[in-house]
């Protein structure tokens, strides 16, 4: 018999939460961010499952590759662009679109010779500064990139990225705003014509319409988990996709004083059965999440006791007396948002569904997409 823990993963659900942000930003495109194995949900079956996306948003070549690989046909944006000159023949042959951020990956394409042009983004530093270009560099680069052969100057786009969009009052969303809409619009009065652009992540394309522009770029939302810091009380009528899931793989009767697990950090308080449940850090488990962190067992909430182990981890079963081997357990999911969990080990929702390892297999539901 094989180890019970995996990861189901509900493409109707992923379906649903596109068509929210279909219907929160009726008037622009949507590209679907999808890098990091679509946030550990599988890339090419999320894709697949999104068959009316606009565009695909990765982080590299080498998620854009394996895309391709699989037939997909729609547009696919390298959110970073290439990483070396020897990556844009590969871009270009594979229609792939660039963000383009820095100085050199301009170099790098007024150096670059091919038949087949390239469609860019340029990215625009409104306030987050991580990547892009200050709004006093980014129109001399819009103009040397209009000039090359090998780009394809109708479809050069802008784009931006916000900070503080998941803090719904946060006023650093509209200092970036005014400086994305100032520079768009100097940009667009010297070139004589306007350029889409984009700048909306989830949580803007939820609360913030004014933010939607030519192109809105979903990621976390499509996967079911809230792009809101906790405490924001308003639902977004989104479902959970991934539900990690496992069983008990044991269950003992202690005694008052007996200690659990590594560092004996948790002791019972009395008599009680603890339920040792096949999941642990080696799969993706936050180690650092405390006890009292809640789990679904038998649909009823649980509470973790002691460390995260690598393959294990342990529940109090003082409330299911009855519990024995084999009873399904729910980490996050169906009936307990990933965001819950998070809170508790003091992360993010995206840490955790990006970090579900490669041993944890993916179950794709019958009848929802999934792949072939």
């Amino acid at each position: 018999m094989t180890r019970p823990l995996r990861a189901r993963i509900d493409l109707q659900a992923l379906a649903h939460n596109f068509s929210v942000a279909r219907g929160a930003a009726p008037n622009s495109r949507i590209m679907a961010v999808i890098k990091a194995n679509a946030y550990g949900h599988g890339a090419v079956p999320v894709s697949r499952a999104l068959p009316t996306a606009d565009a695909f948003a990765v982080a590299s070549v080498e998620e854009a590759m394996q895309l391709r690989e699989a037939g997909i046909r729609q547009d696919i944006v390298l959110l970073e662009g290439v990483f070396d000159p020897a990556e844009l023949e590969l871009a270009a042959t594979h229609e792939l679109q660039l963000v383009i951020h820095t100085p050199e990956q301009v170099r790098w394409l007024e150096a670059f010779r091919s038949d087949v042009s390239v469609c860019l983004w340029v990215k625009l530093n409104t306030g987050m500064n991580r990547l892009g270009f200050s709004p006093r560099d980014a129109l001399p680069v819009w103009q040397r990139l209009q000039r090359l052969s090998c780009v394809d100057s109708a479809s050069l786009r802008w784009m931006s990225h916000l900070a503080c969009a998941d803090e719904y009052r946060h006023p650093a969303t509209g200092r970036q705003l005014h400086n994305f809409v100032e520079t768009l619009q100097l940009a667009d009065s010297r070139q004589g014509g306007r350029a889409e652009r984009s700048l909306a992540n989830s949580a803007a394309l939820l609360t913030r319409p004014d933010t939607h522009f030519d192109w809105v770029r979903p990621g976390i939302m499509l996967y079911g988990a809230s792009p809101m810091v906790p405490g924001y009380d308003v639902a977004f009528d989104l479902r959970p996709v991934m539900t990690l899931e496992s069983c008990l793989i044991a269950v003992h009767r202690l005694h008052k004083g007996d200690a659990i697990g590594y560092g004996q950090t948790w002791t019972c308080p009395e008599a009680m059965p603890v339920g040792v449940v096949a999941i642990g850090y080696g799969d993706g488990y936050p180690r650092h999440a405390p006890s009292g962190t809640p789990v679904l067992v038998n649909g009823d909430t649980a509470a973790l006791v002691g460390r995260v182990s690598m393959d294990m981890l342990c529940v109090d079963l003082r409330g299911q007396p009855q519990a024995k081997c084999g009873d399904p357990v729910v980490l996050w999911g169906e009936g307990l948002p990933v965001e819950d969990i998070a809170e508790q080990a003091g992360t993010i929702s995206y840490e955790l569904l990006c970090g579900v390892s490669a041993r944890v297999p993916r179950f794709f539901q019958p009848g929802s997409g999934g792949p072939p």
